[in-house]
């Protein structure tokens, strides 16, 4: 044998069929691993979200041992006659913002002035910071949206998303709007829903006759910016489109319902909605509950009966 074809079967490598056959097992392998690390990083993003919902319900807790009551759904009156009134100026904060101070969010807190409505140019800064613990990792808008004048179209304000939402009741968010609304409005004209947040509201453990085990106090809410669907954690802008919408939610459709509307709860995980409620525990709540069940979640106080879910 001749030193020339041996060098030559030494220098041989692979042929192009060999080549197309090792990418093609690698694209297969990638295929079958890909489905895998995405389900590990859903399942770590759902594990963070209901974190996060469990240290709102810490902060509620704490919030009223100190208050004998959970902060309101919004605080609204009106800034001349300073009667209660759902769209007033004064001030509009939100149940999330109350809560900052027990937060680890103090500082922030303090920037508020509680005397202006939360879109004045002395407080309208602080609704532009996002929270973390108020935003679910699964869902990808974390930056800000602008909230326009119901009538005019015309900007109001910048604000940080975020994706819990109190829980209002079974009646639609717009009703203390729209006169035809299923939501009452009181003589003292107080936006009266039957969840645990609503206008000046002062709900309370005792209030809550349901079980605190079988009631919701806070559920997520996903953003969909296509179609306007963005949530705050600041407060109800006065005069703001949807504004009540934007910290509230209502459980008359069940969750991630094919026609849901801004005020229902939804979210990006797989199946359903995570949820907190009274007693501490976060729960997943499947698209398919009950729908009946669902809304007797939602309420503190009808009376209603819950069996498993």
């Amino acid at each position: 044998m001749s030193s020339t074809s041996v060098s030559r079967r030494a220098r041989r490598g692979f042929t192009l069929i060999e080549l197309l056959v090792v990418i093609a097992i690698i694209a297969v392998i990638v295929a079958l691993l890909l489905p895998a690390v995405q389900q590990a990083r859903e399942a770590a993003r759902r594990a963070q979200c209901k974190n996060n919902l469990k240290q709102l319900g810490v902060a509620l807790q704490t919030y009223h041992e100190s208050h004998n009551t959970f902060p309101s759904g919004w605080i609204a009156v009106d800034p001349v006659t300073r009667q209660m009134s759902p769209h007033a100026g004064l001030s509009g904060a939100g149940w999330a913002l109350m809560l900052l101070p027990v937060m680890d969010q103090l500082p922030l807190y303090e920037q508020f002035n509680s005397n202006l409505s939360i879109v004045d140019p002395a407080n309208v800064s602080i609704g532009k910071r996002a929270i973390n613990s108020l935003l679910c990792p699964s869902d990808s808008n974390m930056g800000s949206w602008v909230i326009n004048d119901e009538g005019t179209g015309a900007p109001l304000a910048t604000l940080a998303h975020a994706n819990y939402v109190g829980v209002f009741g079974t009646a639609e968010l717009d009703g203390c709007e729209n006169p035809n609304g299923t939501a009452p409005v009181s003589a003292a004209g107080q936006c009266i829903g039957n969840g645990a947040f609503y206008h000046n509201s002062r709900v309370s453990f005792r209030d809550i006759t349901d079980g605190s085990s079988n009631t919701f106090l806070i559920g997520e809410r996903r953003t969909d910016a296509s179609q306007g669907w963005n949530s705050t954690w600041m407060g109800s802008v006065p005069e703001g489109e949807e504004s009540f919408a934007r910290i509230l939610g209502a459980v008359d459709h069940t969750p991630n319902h094919p026609d849901t509307h801004l005020d229902d709860f939804s979210s990006h995980h797989l199946g359903g909605t995570q949820f907190l409620l009274g007693d501490g525990q976060v729960r997943f709540v499947g698209e398919n509950i009950d729908v009946n069940a669902y809304q007797a979640l939602g309420t503190i106080n009808q009376g209603e009966v819950v069996g498993d879910y």
